[in-house]
Order: C-alpha cells, then sequence, then structure tokens
C-alpha cells in the first residue's frame, strides 16, 4: 500500500540522562509522520476535524532496536498496512542517518463521528485518494 519517508532532527529536549530519545517522544514522531502521509495524498487532517471526523488512536506497538541520540537525522517511513475500514493500521520503520533501522512500530486508529463518538466508516474520499 501507500507510503511516504518523513525526516525529523532530533532535539535535546527529547533525550533522556542517558542520552537517548525518552521512549515518550516516539509516538510523536509518528504523528509527524502519519499527519505527513496524509499530506502527501492531499488529505488534511484538520478538515477531517472540521468534518466531524476524529482519528484517535485505538492501539500503539513500538519494538526499539537501537537507541536514538541527540542531533541525529531520522528517517520514518509510513505505510499503510491495508485498505481501511473503520480502523486504519500503519506500520513504520525509522532509520538512523547511517541507514540502520532503530525502530519498527504498529498503530491502528478508527474513525470516529466527533458528535456521537461513536466509529463510522472510512469517508469514501480517502478511498478516492488511494486510488490514485
Amino acid at each position: 500500500m501507500k507510503s511516504h519517508e518523513t525526516f525529523v532532527k532530533v532535539r535535546y529536549a527529547e533525550t533522556d540522562q542517558m542520552g537517548v530519545v525518552h521512549h515518550g517522544n516516539y509516538p510523536q514522531y509518528l504523528e509527524i509522520a502519519r499527519i505527513n502521509w496524509l499530506d502527501s495524498l492531499g488529505i488534511s487532517y484538520k478538515s477531517m476535524e472540521e468534518e466531524g471526523i476524529m482519528l484517535p488512536v485505538f492501539e500503539l506497538n513500538l519494538k526499539y532496536h537501537k537507541p536514538i541520540t541527540f542531533d541525529e537525522n531520522l528517517k520514518i517511513v509510513t505505510r499503510l498496512r491495508e485498505t481501511p475500514n473503520v480502523k486504519i493500521i500503519f506500520d513504520y520503520l525509522i532509520f538512523n542517518e547511517s541507514g540502520e533501522k532503530v525502530t519498527s512500530a504498529t498503530s491502528i486508529l478508527v474513525f470516529m463521528d466527533a458528535k456521537s463518538r461513536k466509529p463510522i466508516r472510512c469517508p469514501q474520499y480517502i478511498f478516492d485518494k488511494l486510488e490514485d
């Protein structure tokens, strides 16, 4: 399925006392990559929310292969796992500037009606963008 690359530079504030990126920062990296993936298809997350569609994270899994340190340039490859329905599943690979895989992750998000807070099907315009 469709994939997209996002580049992030590690800031000092994201590291812990050991000098490595604190595990709590990884979900932010994935969110940046996921929003960039949507943007690359011409889908605005903000517009979705304005239309009353929310996309909360239902499940998040991370595997840390190697530590990441301050000032490293990261490449995050975001790939849609399968055609979305009520859920949309993303796989991520994070590489350091040497090209080594440092993290792999998966997130599952659910399309939700903002008013009712109930799951809904993926909007048709997203299917249309995926077919392009």
